[in-house]
């Protein structure tokens, strides 16, 4: 499968990237297999140099379906690599990214960067201190139309509330789990982390920083977020990875002065993750860090810790 991504900047040479940088991808599941490896695979404006992963053997058959390199250990893809993709588990990727960040890697995060906010706080610094750029792959910020719809609502004022409700069914009390559902730490932190991120990263930039947090429970793993933010608008997260399939889906409202406004569908994360890999080259060719990026990530990791410790152990 091809993704058309010519609308990709055209290459030019700079002091941070060559022309045409080169990608190492760290991951294996199924998350790298259906999105970031196709789409890296099909991105006009870098090479796909190649995988590592945790498990030789997944990391082999990965690299072999691209006809790239198979890396056997992250600092030698670091190393031979101007941008370090990523597909790991959050307690993985933290400190492997403050890793690459050291060796000069420009980073394309996944999220949640981390669950702690210590360990997102680290990436975000290492960003600062070793100088290279950032970008975390919010799907909401970079799939169409979605991502157009967010930047449109955020140039509006009068913001008054605004209810989200992401109801993933990865473990369905009723049917077969997902492809994902092989993922212990989704099945340990739940959609507070899984999906969260996905509504601040919506939530934040209409309706402004998050200034309060209340979170409580429901059943399987739901968790309801009451959000406060600096523009004065209150806002609701219903969040989950075990609702029924029936009862699954996405949905974020605002409502204010100049109306009600719904989130639109979205399609083609491949071709989302290839502009997230655009504005992660941009932001390190000139310079100007992308809104997106591991210090906004680390922001998000400390308001979903800060409702997680209010919850019930």
């Amino acid at each position: 499968m091809s993704y058309d991504l010519t609308s990709a900047a055209a290459p030019t040479d700079s002091p941070r990237l060559p022309a045409r940088p080169r990608v190492g991808l760290l991951g294996t599941g199924p998350w790298a297999h259906r999105t970031h490896a196709p789409a890296l695979a099909a991105h006009a404006a870098s090479e796909f140099a190649g995988v590592w992963g945790r498990r030789p053997e997944a990391a082999a058959e990965l690299a072999g379906a691209y006809g790239v390199k198979v890396y056997e250990d992250p600092d030698e893809l670091f190393a031979d690599c101007d941008v370090a993709a990523f597909a790991l588990p959050p307690d993985v990727q933290a400190p492997l990214a403050v890793r690459a960040a050291a060796a000069g890697c420009q980073l394309l995060l996944d999220k949640p960067v981390a669950t702690t906010a210590r360990d997102a706080r680290a990436v975000a610094d290492a960003v600062a201190r070793h100088g290279v750029a950032s970008v975390v792959f919010l799907t909401l910020r970079f799939a169409e139309p979605a991502a157009g719809w967010v930047a449109e609502q955020a140039g509006r004022s009068g913001w008054f509330t605004a209810s989200a409700h992401w109801l993933g069914a990865v473990f369905p009390p009723d049917g077969m789990p997902s492809a994902y559902a092989a993922s212990p730490w989704r099945k340990a932190k739940g959609g507070l982390w899984d999906v969260g991120p996905h509504a601040l990263s919506v939530l934040i930039p209409v309706l402004g920083d998050v200034t309060s947090v209340t979170a409580t429970r429901g059943p399987s793993d739901v968790v309801q977020l009451a959000l406060r933010h600096a523009s004065g608008a209150a806002s609701t997260a219903v969040l989950s990875l075990g609702a029924p399939a029936a009862a699954a889906g996405v949905g974020l409202e605002l409502r204010g002065a100049e109306g009600v406004f719904s989130l639109p569908n979205w399609t083609d994360v491949p071709g989302a993750y290839g502009r997230a890999l655009d504005a992660l080259l941009t932001a390190a060719r000139t310079g100007v860090a992308d809104p997106r990026d591991a210090e906004f990530a680390a922001r998000l990791t400390e308001i979903l810790a800060e409702a997680e410790a209010q919850l019930p152990g």
